[in-house]
């Protein structure tokens, strides 16, 4: 194991490549045995699952009966496995259940992937600022109306932009949670989750980094990390761009019409660790702190929301019996990464329906000391 004192978060051991992950007994880890037993029971149980197993079937049933969403399904799905969790205390193994090796679409939580790649865009001066607008640097017709080109990188992130648009055949409203279609406002006054919009943005980081972004991510964060050769960063059938001669495949930022980020929960694990060190792995700074900082600065117009899809618990809105520095990375089906920095505990908990998951909140943070 490799083991390095972050400040600010105590010691924390950081796995190495594979399996062979350093644990503890959860009383070793300063949580209660029973308690945490019955926060796993509470997970596990079928009165408490989220999304049924035919991921396919439910995007298309639940989309296609949206006024603004014909529901067709351009990108791939899987079935889902069981409820499954990971539990970790100051990076070591306490608790895992389920099938925590399993690569599952892990819907929203791909918009985190996404950000971290924009990181490490304005990390290495592709982006210079954050607040400049995108179409600075994306000369592919996206962002040339006199409404799109005041849109930033920032108002990207912080889905505040009101791109006005279509994209692989979806319209910007198309997976508006409200299913309302309205003119966009003005950039930057109005917060909308739209994955078209997210997938927007995917396509014009493609167009900064000239290299498919999971070609990025897994050289610059997912290798560095240790993670598994599992994982996949899909597109859609229709996402494929020619750059600099070149076919490359626009991946998409959720799995709304499916695509997506598929991964393991353990690899998940892995991201909530780098999230809890701020960009560091075992002394490695992989993104930047600062770029952590951002990424955890609440919006103006949702202070729930930094940088997508890094969800904030601020004035214990989201968590209300949580500490108010838990934050975690949120997808669909209640893929979450929860991270509370306070208690150096990185929990993933997949296929728990949303309404239940603070009941294994409440549950888990009982037994922690």
């Amino acid at each position: 194991m490799q083991e390095t004192k972050i400040s600010s978060t105590g010691d924390l051991t950081f796995p190495q490549a594979g399996d062979d992950w350093s644990s503890l007994e959860p009383d070793e880890a300063g949580i209660d045995p029973a308690k945490l037993s019955e926060a796993i029971t509470y997970s596990q149980d079928p009165a408490h699952e989220g999304y049924p197993p035919d991921l396919g079937g439910h995007l298309a049933r639940s989309h296609g009966a949206k006024r603004y969403d014909d529901g067709l399904i351009i990108g791939p799905t899987k079935t889902r496995g069981p409820v499954t969790g990971v539990v970790l205390r100051n990076g070591r193994l306490v608790a895992e259940w389920g099938e925590p090796h399993r690569v599952d679409m892990t819907f929203s939580v791909t918009k985190s992937f996404l950000s971290t790649v924009a990181g490490l865009a304005w990390d290495q001066g592709l982006i210079k600022d954050v607040h400049d607008p995108v179409a600075d640097y994306v000369d592919d017709g996206g962002f040339d109306s006199d409404h799109n080109r005041k849109i930033t990188w920032d108002m990207m992130l912080r889905q505040i932009n009101e791109w006005d648009g279509s994209i692989w055949g979806k319209h910007y409203s198309a997976s508006n949670p409200n299913d309302i279609l309205r003119p966009p406002a003005e950039p930057g006054t109005v917060y909308e989750y739209s994955d078209a919009r997210v997938n927007r943005l995917a396509l014009a980081l493609l167009r900064v980094w000239k290299r498919p972004l999971p070609e990025v991510l897994k050289e610059q964060v997912m290798d560095p990390i240790g993670a598994s050769d599992t994982w996949r960063w899909n597109g859609y059938r229709n996402s494929w761009v020619m750059i600099a001669g070149q076919r490359i495949q626009s991946v998409s930022g959720g799995g709304h019409w499916g695509g997506g980020m598929w991964i393991s929960a353990r690899d998940q694990a892995r991201f909530g660790m780098l999230s809890l060190a701020r960009g560091n792995w075992a002394g490695n700074q992989i993104i930047s702190e600062d770029w952590v900082k951002m990424a955890r600065t609440p919006g103006k117009l949702n202070p729930n929301y930094g940088f997508m899809n890094w969800t904030l618990n601020t004035d214990h809105k989201l968590m209300p019996n949580a500490p108010a520095d838990s934050f975690f990375h949120s997808g669909a089906g209640t893929n979450r990464i929860w991270v509370v920095p306070s208690l150096n505990l990185v929990v993933v908990l997949r296929w728990v329906g949303g309404d239940h998951f603070n009941g294994f909140v409440d549950r888990l943070l009982a037994a922690v000391s």
